[in-house]
Parts: structure tokens; C-alpha cells; sequence
């Protein structure tokens, strides 16, 4: 029993990526999911330590059938890709939901609404929260919208984890953004998205429910100021070196608070979710990224959840906490409270 009441399931289930190099097209997206079963099993032991039992699971074909010889209370759904398909991520929560477990995070919908940046990008904006110009293009060969404005950024529309996001992924001109889209759309088989770069500030938006929701706001602060386009690469990520070219320190404004509030009601995430937002010489905000279920995992798993929110005096152990207590209320058939 919490201290707020909740009791806390007796059994969890974690389920994470079943990661092949085989399934990826490129060593770049595998990295970004090798460490999948590591990770959980570092989620695990915090999880073992509040006295709960804790089972794992591969996200394959097997599960289903080993998660119903468990029987666990609830699922910490940590599958970004089946197959290393991320649009495969959502039929996890959808056949969960079919056999009655409770599990944390997005739902079926929100997962694939979140599968594709430029679905993300057009339901922001239809509800008010700026982002940037933007097109999504299939081929290198696409007509281009005159009304766009370099420096351009290309990304893949459907994979995450800043894969493919190097210090060529900015061009100045229209050869070199044909080229790069040329190259995406051939090596990833998926449409690229390109918008007009923000040159300013990068702020990360976390927010985490429990009793209530809440939003944390960290600022990226980069080491190499004077390079010509501030961002976070895939190197800077995901290499050895990743987090040395960039910390994050505490960042406040109730303006931006209030749009991460809506983004991640309107993009239909639950329990946590990531927004990356920048913000341009006057101040204005453009979000552009958005995660639910984003990387999950305590201090030493080096993800943005954990490193932002000790910042603000939250423990990994009090993330947890706050989950188990919002999935537990959730399968009891209370509604989720209203965002505050």
C-alpha cells in the first residue's frame, strides 16, 4: 500500500523489444534499440525492489501465450519495434488490450498516431500548438512547396531515436536536400519529412502522470556554441561520447507548459510522454518531435525521463510509483483525471 492509498500489483510484466540486427536496415536504427533487453532488466530491479514479482518478455510472437501463463496485474510496455518495424509497436498495446491486462503507456491509436511525424505535425496544428513549415515528401523527385525556407531538416517520417539525424541532415540548397532525401526514402523504404530549421534554443518537454499530471521543462545547453546549426545528433545520442556535447539545465514558462499539456492530450499519449520544442530568436515556440513511450529506464540507463526529472527531485523509484498507482486506478475503471 502507497502512502496515498493505492495498492501496488503484486505481479508485473515487462515487455521489450525483441532486437535483431537482422530486422533493421541499418546498424544505426539497431543500435538505437540493442540495449532493449538491458534496459528492462535495469527496470526490472527497481521494480523487484518495491517487493513486486517481475516477469520479462521478448516482444515476439510468444508472448502473448507466456503472458497469459503468468497472469501479471500489469504491463510496462517498453516495445518501440516488432520485427524492427516501429509501426509493428502498436499492435502490442492493441492484442493487450483484447486479452484484458493493464499496461502503461499509449493505447493502440496513440502509438500509431505517434508512428508518423507528419500525422503528429497536422494534429498539432489543427489544434493551435506552432510548429514549423513542413512538407512530407515520398520521393527525391516530389514537387517542392515554394513556400519553405532553408536551412531545411530532413528526418524519416516513421522511425525515432534520431536515427539518420547527423550534421547532414540540414541543407542550404535544393541538390543537397534532393540528394539526402534520395538517399533516406531509398535506404528506409518510408517518406521523408522535411521542415524549415529553427535556429535558437531546444527545450524538452517531459510529462508524467500519476495522481496528477505534470510537466518538467529542461533546456538542452549545447558545448559547442559556435558550430553554425545547434542540435542533438544521432552521434550525440547514441555514441560513446553521447551527452558530452550537450546537458540540460532547468527551463520554466507556463506558456510552454500549457502546450505540452494539450500536445500530449491531442496526440493521445498516456501516462508519459516527450516533446522536443525550439524556440526561435523572439521567443516563439515550434514543437518538432514528439515521443509517447519514450525511452524508459533510471539514471544509469542515460534517457532524457530519469535525467530530467532528478533535476526536479523525482527518483526513478518515485516514476514507477506513480505509474504502477495511474495503471492500477485505470484497470479498476477509473477515468483518467483532466490535465492541471
Amino acid at each position: 500500500m502507497t502512502k496515498n492509498g493505492f495498492e501496488l500489483p503484486k505481479k508485473v510484466g515487462i515487455i521489450y523489444s525483441d532486437a535483431r540486427r537482422e530486422y533493421f536496415p541499418t546498424e544505426e536504427q539497431y543500435i538505437t534499440e540493442k540495449d532493449a533487453e538491458l534496459d528492462a532488466k535495469r527496470v526490472a530491479g527497481y521494480i523487484e525492489k518495491m517487493g513486486i514479482k517481475v516477469f520479462l518478455y521478448p516482444g515476439n510472437s510468444s508472448v502473448f501465450k507466456s503472458i497469459k501463463k503468468d497472469k501479471p496485474n500489469i504491463i510496462f510496455n517498453l516495445v518501440d519495434s516488432v520485427k524492427g518495424v516501429e509501426s509493428l509497436a502498436a499492435s502490442m498495446p492493441g492484442v493487450l488490450e483484447v486479452i484484458g491486462i493493464p499496461y502503461t503507456g499509449a493505447d493502440m491509436l496513440g502509438m500509431n498516431i505517434g508512428g508518423s511525424k507528419f500525422l503528429v505535425k497536422k494534429i498539432m496544428q489543427q489544434n493551435g500548438i506552432p510548429i514549423p513549415n513542413h512538407q512530407l515528401f515520398y520521393t527525391h523527385t516530389d514537387y517542392m512547396d515554394p513556400n519553405l525556407r532553408y536551412p531545411l531538416i530532413s528526418k524519416l517520417d516513421e522511425v525515432h531515436g534520431a536515427v539518420e539525424i547527423t550534421k547532414d541532415a540540414v541543407s542550404e540548397n535544393e541538390k543537397h536536400l534532393r540528394d539526402r532525401i534520395k538517399f533516406l526514402t531509398t535506404t528506409y523504404k518510408q517518406p521523408v519529412i522535411v521542415e524549415e530549421f529553427i535556429v535558437g534554443k531546444e527545450v524538452t518537454g517531459m510529462l508524467l502522470e500519476g495522481l496528477n499530471k505534470k510537466v518538467y521543462l529542461a533546456e538542452k545547453v549545447f558545448t559547442k556554441p559556435n558550430e553554425k546549426y545547434l542540435f542533438a545528433t544521432f552521434d550525440d545520442q547514441w555514441t560513446d561520447h553521447a551527452w558530452s556535447s550537450y546537458h540540460y539545465q532547468k527551463y520554466d514558462d507556463p506558456i510552454l507548459r500549457e502546450y505540452v499539456k494539450k500536445a500530449f492530450d491531442v496526440v493521445k499519449m498516456y501516462d508519459y510522454g516527450k516533446f522536443d520544442i525550439r524556440i526561435d530568436s523572439s521567443g516563439r515556440y515550434y514543437f518538432i518531435d514528439s515521443n509517447c513511450n519514450p525511452a524508459f529506464g533510471p539514471m544509469e540507463s542515460d534517457v532524457a525521463i530519469s535525467t530530467i526529472l532528478n533535476m526536479y527531485n523525482v527518483t526513478f523509484d518515485e516514476i514507477l510509483t506513480r505509474l504502477l498507482i495511474n495503471t492500477v486506478r485505470d484497470a479498476k475503471g477509473k477515468e483518467r483525471l483532466p490535465i492541471t
